[in-house]
């Protein structure tokens, strides 16, 4: 079967298996169309994305012939199985020559990357024997390996499973709401590389990011919410969701920050508010249309130099009713960066000190060559090792956007 033809063979065979048995549902057939792979295991990064968690297989399944014993969580710095994860690449690790590691012949693993519209979802191990592996066999396990992410993506919703094997460790109960409401880690599209993280990820109250990608523009949100635990986690779903509704119902930025502004403060009468940059991208122009109601913070980077954007400062969501939000603009240029965070990155304060601003942008400018989809990890291990490692005080949320150019538009066929 034809490189095409096999990952056609696992999309279709992916799309009829149910939702919580689809690496056992891959091992077999790949097992049946490439002799040479000795079992295959799902890996799904945790939600700090500093591990990888093995999908542990079903009690009454047979023994992994990829791996033996059930396998620890693998560190995604400086191993195999993490290098695939972050270049979005195959990487080839040769087993010991001894065989205490090899069964069945095995003399190789081979990671490939999961992804799903540039999110990473984790990585997929196979075993396999017979030799090396050549450019266009990593690359037909690459492409099976995207076509298994999109299947992945979409059971994700019907089953606990894999949602359960990437928790190193039990969320709070407000980490849980507030996970749930998140669009992903990653998105990709015509001109724009985007992602975000949270910290501390297993105990999040009150940040949030959202995001929704149009064929013209990209809506984006950072919350900050006040308070901390459950309170700040409800408060926080309130105005995503009174966002979501409101852009969905096709209201433009200010009029989304208004009707935002009226439930939030129709439920907590103004006890309780949540500071929030709610923004359009225009794909066309690079035009940035954007409200600044509170906290986050956008620093631009364009070539070396990293400053802050600056913005007029409104009133929170939920402070005061009937408040008109006033829509700001300023435009991106090819190959421009903004690195989007809440007051738990630059205010964060430590026995060493504020973290503050100038931290900040030492740390955009250290990362510039780093994909976007770095960034914000990489910010937040900064971060955190300001703390000296202990837990951080308060919520942090880190978005990075990478603005390519317009969106490439279809061109008229020629007559």
């Amino acid at each position: 079967m034809s490189t095409h033809g096999r990952a056609a063979e696992v999309e279709r065979t992916l799309r009829t298996a149910p939702a919580h048995a689809l690496p056992e549902t891959l091992a077999a057939l790949l097992q049946r169309e490439l002799p040479r792979i000795r079992g295959a295991r799902l890996l799904v990064n945790d939600y700090h994305s500093r591990i990888l968690l093995p999908v542990e297989p079903f009690p009454t399944a047979p023994a992994r012939p990829a791996g033996g014993e059930p396998a620890a969580p693998i560190r995604i710095q400086g191993s195999a199985a993490g290098r695939a994860f972050v270049s979005r690449r195959p990487v080839v690790e040769p087993v010991p020559a001894d065989g205490s590691e090899a069964p069945d012949g095995m003399d190789a693993r081979v990671y490939s990357p999961v992804t799903a519209r540039g999110e990473r979802l984790g990585v997929l191990e196979f075993g396999s024997a017979g030799g090396g592996w050549d450019d266009g066999e990593l690359a037909e396990l690459a492409e099976i390996g995207a076509v298994f992410g999109s299947a992945l993506r979409v059971a994700w919703n019907h089953t606990d499973r894999y949602e359960r094997a990437r928790r190193s460790q039990r969320l709070t109960l407000a980490a849980e709401l507030q996970w749930q409401l998140l669009p992903g880690h990653a998105c990709t599209g015509d001109g724009y590389t985007l992602a975000g993280h949270l910290e501390p990820a297993y105990s999040i109250g009150g940040d949030n990011f959202d995001w929704s990608a149009e064929h013209d523009h990209l809506a984006l949100t950072v919350t900050n919410g006040s308070g901390t635990g459950i309170q700040a986690a409800l408060l926080t779903s309130l105005t995503v969701g009174a966002l979501r509704n409101a852009r969905r119902s096709g209201a433009d930025i200010g009029e989304q920050a208004s009707l935002a502004n009226d439930m939030v403060h129709v439920r907590y009468g103004g006890r309780e508010f949540t500071e929030t940059l709610v923004m359009r991208i225009d794909l066309a122009d690079g035009m940035v249309h954007v409200i600044d109601a509170g906290s986050p913070r956008i620093l631009r980077m364009r070539g070396a130099e990293v400053a802050r954007v600056p913005l007029e400062q409104q009133l929170p969501l939920g402070m005061f009713p009937d408040t008109e939000y006033r829509p700001q603009r300023f435009r991106l240029e090819p190959g421009d960066r903004l690195v989007i965070v809440s007051d738990g990155v630059f205010s964060a304060r430590s026995a060493r000190g504020e973290f503050g601003t100038h931290a900040l942008e030492q740390a955009t400018r250290r990362s510039r060559l780093q994909d976007a989809v770095e960034v914000p990890l990489t910010i937040v291990s900064e971060l955190i090792e300001h703390h000296e490692g202990t837990d951080l005080a308060d919520d942090a949320v880190v978005v990075c956007l990478d603005w390519h150019g317009p969106a490439a538009r279809p061109h008229a066929e020629p007559e």
